[in-house]
């Protein structure tokens, strides 16, 4: 199983923010285990903290902007999508001013700081969001259209749309994260000439030049208006005559918007809290359709405190009935637990393939029959011996005993012709010989039950 992971040293980087043009200083720090990614105002009193989290978007125009009570950070995405892509799960980001530095308008900044100070793996596992069917989002003003499929790994398929003789429709593709770092991470933001005036005359790109976002010129202006646009940013004048991008550097790549939109949604897609084992296929995105889908992502995760396990019967499994003869003390008809499929340093999970054969079925009931829920705690429990005792030596020598059973819900019943997929994962470390587990029990994707175990374990004589 994959490993949580942080930085393994501290990194700051200076520059203007696009919006304010104020000087900012930024610094990213690790964190610890399950920390996500935090955001610190150093430049407010008491330095207040921001959960980088898809529900506390509060705007997104030309950037998402994180709002908690009359807290603003905007400008976060690029940062986000370099954290992302390079697989840092926990991040303490301190910022003393109320956006991140634009730096060249990409990612490759922070993507080289953190090859810099290095990738440090932690003992907690990643907690994936696996997609395991279609969810689709659409803005009708925009006509954006964002669909999320289930796949093996995270990749993006992107599609941009503009009324322009210079990007009228690009595409870009990630099927690798691994190709982010040269493929997508030095991909610039970009901006019609066109827009300019207007965004200025909302208070925006104070701090826009052509080092830091890529100005496409494809609709010609006099020579005076371009000229007091020039002077407006700050920048050097250009010949209204000449068309296309008007930086300072060429472009990277032919599609470098396209790129630049999908480096967007990875950033907007951090924000979910989890790494995504799934395919998006975004056409026409932007901000506000990327935390849209972003929302519903954390809508889903917040409603099931855990995701069902996969379960594919013709995988082999990681333990069968003989090697679990040889952990658990027990036998029939009291063995629950038909085979294990997959375990981690503190999770593990188990089937049981339920007939009408089970002995328990004769008087419960006979006419209706249905497994009694104690059995499923008891399959649990059984679960939970199978995960802690597979950390000690010779394992047979030990027996895991109740001690306390809490929050038990049964939620749906059990039946002949089910297959039950049972999870179980440690709260805290083993203790003194007392382990306590938390465990749910599937069918399918449904949820029927779930209880706190408390056990210890013991030496047998």
């Amino acid at each position: 199983m994959d490993k949580q992971r942080t930085l393994k040293g501290s990194f700051t980087l200076n520059g203007k923010g696009l919006h304010t043009g104020l000087a900012i200083t930024i610094s990213f720090h690790p964190a610890s285990e399950n920390h996500g990614y935090k955001i610190k105002r150093l430049d407010l009193e008491g330095q207040p903290l921001i959960d980088a989290l898809a529900e506390s978007v509060g705007a997104t125009q030309r950037g998402t902007v994180l709002i908690k009570d009359d807290i603003h950070i905007s400008t976060i995405e690029h940062a986000m999508s370099a954290l992302y892509a390079l697989g840092i799960d926990n991040c303490l980001i301190e910022v003393n001013a109320p956006e991140f530095p634009i730096l060249d308008g990409s990612a490759i900044r922070y993507v080289e700081e953190i090859r810099k100070v290095g990738i440090d793996e932690q003992k907690e596992e990643r907690d994936y969001f696996i997609v395991r069917k279609k969810m689709e989002v659409f803005d009708e003003e925009t006509s954006s259209k964002l669909i999320l499929l289930p796949d093996d790994a995270f990749c993006i398929n992107s599609f941009i749309e503009f009324e322009s003789q210079y990007i009228p429709n690009q595409s870009a593709s990630l099927d690798n994260i691994e190709d982010y770092e040269k493929e997508i991470a030095p991909c610039r933001t970009f901006v019609f000439v066109r827009e300019i005036q207007q965004l200025l005359e909302a208070g925006l790109i104070k701090g826009g030049d052509l080092d830091n976002a890529l100005v496409i010129y494809e609709r010609q202006i006099s020579q005076e208006k371009l000229d007091a646009l020039a002077d407006l940013m700050g920048v050097p004048r250009k010949k209204a005559t000449e068309m296309g991008y008007l930086n300072n550097k060429s472009i990277f790549f032919s599609n470098e918007p396209a790129r630049h939109k999908l480096l967007d949604i990875i950033g907007d897609m951090a924000l979910i809290g989890k790494p995504i084992k799934g395919r998006i296929i975004a056409t026409r995105p932007g901000h506000k359709i990327n935390n849209k889908l972003a929302r519903l992502i954390r809508k889903q995760i917040k409603q099931n405190e855990v995701q069902p396990p996969i379960y594919d019967p013709n995988k082999e499994p990681l333990y069968d009935i003989n090697d679990i003869k040889k952990m658990l003390p027990h036998r029939y008809p009291f063995l629950f637990i038909d085979k294990v499929i997959e375990m981690g340093t503190n999770h593990v999970v188990g089937i049981k393939n339920l007939t009408y054969n089970e002995i328990f079925f004769q008087g419960h009931f006979p006419d209706e029959p249905v497994m009694p829920g104690v059995l499923q705690v008891e399959a649990l429990a059984q679960l939970g011996g199978i995960l802690v005792l597979s950390k000690v030596e010779d394992p047979e020598r030990y027996s895991t005993y109740f001690l306390k059973i809490d929050n038990v819900k049964f939620r749906n019943k059990a039946v002949p012709g089910d297959t039950l997929i049972f999870r179980a994962h440690l709260t805290t470390e083993v203790r003194r010989g007392i382990a306590v587990v938390k465990g749910y029990t599937f069918i399918g994707e449904k949820l029927i039950s779930e209880a706190e175990l408390t056990a210890q374990i013991v030496k047998n004589k």
